[in-house]
């Protein structure tokens, strides 16, 4: 794993010869040793065409390749810091909330209407975060950035979890997602902007939810 936890809002990447990084840009706090920085228009280890969509919606998040050797210290807007660890899964999360990750995932991004039909691209709409999301797969570590820290909760056949849709960070598995109103929801246990929405995950994998509805 490349990343250590400084603290809550801080993670230290660990650089080696051959292998790289890639980060939001501007999230570079600090670094040693002989580290090189160098904006990324491929969109990663998925290559260009992975990122088409998201450009022409006008959602892509630039990206900064690392590499060398050294560490380098990585932050950005005090917001927390959660590592997610990949093993061979696939990580469903918004650009904007990647602060770094391994070079060794494929990133990719999936249309919103691909998970929940018509309401997935509703989802989107409602949430603030367009009509694509990120994917990350293979085997690996990511980064993400949350408002007040991230809780981890196990998405089991046993039944769905139902998440605010604004408290949503990302979620890996074989999960599937979908929308769904709930009248008198919003005014009575959640904390939404307005919608009365619940985002409805079932399968088997894991949801990172964050401890305030606030965007990034």
């Amino acid at each position: 794993m490349p990343f250590r936890e400084v603290n809550s809002r801080v993670v230290e990447a660990t650089v080696t010869p051959g292998q790289r990084l890639f980060s939001q840009r501007g999230a570079m706090l600090a670094y040693k040793g002989e580290v090189s920085f160098t904006p990324n228009t491929q969109g990663g280890q998925g290559g260009l065409m992975s990122m088409v969509g998201r450009r022409v919606a006008g959602e892509a998040t630039p990206l900064m390749t690392v590499e060398g050797s050294g560490t380098v210290l990585f932050g950005h807007g005090g917001h927390h810091i959660e590592v997610i660890n990949l093993a061979g899964d696939t990580l469903y999360v918004e650009a904007d909330r990647l602060l770094a990750f391994d070079g060794t995932l494929e990133q990719g991004t999936m249309f919103m209407g691909a998970q929940g039909g018509v309401m997935g691209m509703v989802r989107g709409q409602v949430t603030g975060q367009g009509l694509f999301t990120t994917t990350l797969k293979g085997h690996g570590a990511v980064a993400v950035m949350a408002h007040g820290g991230v809780i981890e909760i196990p998405i089991t056949p046993q039944g769905p979890v139902h998440v605010d849709p604004q408290a949503y960070v990302a979620h890996h598995g074989d999960v599937r997602n979908k929308l769904s109103t709930a009248l008198g929801w919003r005014d009575m246990v959640g904390r939404g902007s307005g919608e009365a929405f619940q985002l409805e995950l079932s399968g088997s994998g894991a949801v990172y939810v964050q401890a305030s509805e606030e965007k990034l």
